[in-house]
């Protein structure tokens, strides 16, 4: 009785703290889940290179699918995760490692779930855990489907989801500094809406690139954090660049040809490089 799974990371092109609703896009930094079920009736969490992280969310995670598919068992587990997504940058590694640990738990249980479904139990989880205000529903269905997603977070639903360009690869800087979500200045951030829903709707027509830098520059305003990186990337030639999340990371999205002056000309430290993750039918 043991399932393992991947999950991706993401980054953000409407950060839905303002208004509710969001738009991500999946990235190719990968976490792992490895769930083993046991009799002992109790969870276990080992978070592999991330000691000093609360593992409430692993926990929370594997208890709901257990509750659902096996309430009468007893059950227990140990997870083992390990990742390639640096914590609260704003780069989605609770909505990953909640998607991993809760397919991992499925598969060890041998039964199927509903993708969005799945999805939809990790976000109340990571509510629980408080590690995401909104539930972050567009994230993880980013982190889970690929390709770019734009939702509704009040009620959990898909508004839109389509393939990014093949052809980018994501520059990600990712500063030292963490950003965690408790006391995060949520009342200044709702005071964006205004300025968010303009750059949702551009996102709807498919006008992600300018709808990625209004989100950044309004969130990082609310924020108290420099926009630098996000202009500085575009005059470099970027087709689009933004704060994600919460920051302090910023993803950065460069044509192939273009990818090595772009991180020389921004100083070439704190950068990592992925691929676009468009999972399996984005429209």
């Amino acid at each position: 009785m043991k399932g393992v799974a991947i999950a991706h990371g993401a980054a953000t092109v409407i950060n839905a703290i303002a208004t509710g609703k969001g738009a991500a896009f999946g990235v190719g930094l990968e976490t792992k889940a490895t769930v083993e079920l046991n009799s002992s009736g109790k969870v276990v969490a080992e978070l592999h290179g991330l000691k000093d992280e609360d593992d409430l969310l692993a926990r929370l995670c594997i208890r709901s699918v257990l509750n659902l598919y096996a309430p009468d068992q007893s059950l227990g587990a140990k997870v083992t995760t390990s990742s390639e997504i640096p914590v609260s940058r704003g780069l989605k590694s609770s909505s990953a490692a909640a998607n991993a640990v809760i397919m991992a738990t499925l598969q060890a249980l041998d039964v199927e779930m509903d993708t969005v479904e799945a999805v939809r139990l990790g976000t109340r989880c990571a509510i629980e855990a408080g590690v995401s205000v909104t539930g972050a529903f567009d994230d993880a269905c980013a982190s889970m489907l690929g390709g770019l997603v734009v939702t509704d977070n009040h009620c959990d639903q898909i508004i839109k989801r389509m393939a990014m360009p093949e052809d980018l690869r994501v520059i990600i800087h990712v500063p030292h500094s963490q950003i965690r979500k408790s006391g995060l200045p949520l009342e200044r951030m709702r005071l964006l809406s205004p300025i968010i829903d303009i750059a949702y709707q551009k996102v709807l027509v498919g006008k992600w690139p300018e709808a990625m830098i209004i989100n950044s520059l309004a969130y990082s305003a609310a924020l108290s954090l420099d926009p630098r990186m996000t202009v500085d990337a575009m005059q470099q030639g970027a087709v689009a660049a933004g704060l994600s999340g919460t920051g302090p990371a910023t993803a950065i999205l460069v044509k192939e040809r273009r990818v090595k002056a772009v991180v020389e000309a921004l100083g070439g430290k704190d950068f990592i490089l992925a691929d676009i993750y468009n999972g399996e039918e984005s429209e």
